[in-house]
């Protein structure tokens, strides 16, 4: 258990932290999955609004450094290349 004051502080600030970055890769993670069954359904228009939704999404997690800027731009590539593959 944390002993000083400040410890304490830092340790309710890590929980409610943590709690709320978790909340935001779920999103991230259930915006990718919609994206990849609109791609698997082979519906294109549908895919590319997906795609369209989950790129800004996973911006907003990179800008917060909840995800690395490396790891949004590997998703939204690979997510790119699927749409476009649809064709």
């Amino acid at each position: 258990m944390a002993n000083t004051a400040q410890a304490r502080k830092r340790a309710r600030q890590s929980v409610a932290r943590n709690k709320h970055n978790s909340s935001l890769r779920s999103m991230l993670r259930t915006s990718i999955k919609r994206t990849r069954a609109a791609i698997a359904a082979g519906d294109k228009a549908a895919a590319a609004e997906a795609f369209q939704k989950t790129t800004s999404v996973i911006d907003r997690i990179a800008d917060k450094k909840i995800i690395h800027k490396n790891k949004a731009a590997r998703h939204k590539s690979r997510l790119a290349a699927a749409v476009k593959a649809l064709a």
